[in-house]
């Protein structure tokens, strides 16, 4: 109604202090939270706080058991392995686009001819460059056996296959305990369905009953 006071409002509180502040440690009662919710947070807290303390030490042993691996892989295959020079016995195939970055990447198989520690005389393919004419001395590795080979792991390469089982089982724990959780997270909420059903069960008579 025009002309009408307001009733007067109350005056304003008090500012909050420090002390009145919501806690973020300390929630405000809800009614609606149960306890599963409570506890499905706690569990994924310690499953974060699991995750971040085992991961590094996983990460750190595995990558030391990798390294170790190998190093003795490496000592194998120095003393099982020697470079050589070996002989195109044939022409190397040509590369479809002569003095590109791929041709200087590209190696193709080619039967090659070479003379063991003992004196003897074999053959066996090898990877060379393309374009070289047959008779072109080639530096390969053998086998005592008498087949081409790869070198020797390197220093380099023994440190990064070490570094990348360490990353591959640091990660595997990570995937570990994001599937605990969401395996938590199931658990939870058939618990919380199953509740509800039994909730249902016991109020429904009284909503549902004649008047």
């Amino acid at each position: 109604m025009a002309g009408t006071v307001p009733p007067a409002q109350p005056p304003p509180g008090p500012p909050l202090g420090p002390s009145d502040r919501p806690s973020p440690w300390h929630r405000r009662r809800n009614p609606l939270r149960r306890r599963t919710d409570v506890l499905r947070v706690w569990i994924g807290l310690g499953i974060l706080l699991a995750v971040l303390a085992v991961a590094p030490v996983v990460a750190v042993v595995v990558s030391q058991l990798a390294h170790r691996h190998y190093e003795d892989t490496a000592r194998h295959q120095n003393l099982t392995r020697y470079e050589t020079t070996a002989t195109l016995t044939e022409d190397a195939p040509r590369h479809p686009e002569p003095g590109s970055d791929e041709e200087e990447l590209a190696r193709y198989p080619v039967e090659v001819r070479f003379t063991t520690h003992e004196g003897r005389t074999g053959t066996t393919r090898a990877e060379v460059r393309p374009s070289l004419p047959a008779g072109s001395p080639v530096r390969i590795w053998v086998t005592t056996d008498g087949e081409a080979t790869e070198p020797p792991l390197t220093r380099e390469e023994i440190r990064s296959r070490s570094m990348g089982w360490a990353l591959l089982s640091g990660t595997g724990v990570a995937l570990t305990g994001a599937a605990a959780h969401g395996v938590t997270r199931l658990v939870v909420r058939r618990r919380n369905l199953a509740d509800w059903d039994r909730a249902w069960a016991e109020t429904s008579p009284r909503w549902t009953a004649p008047g």
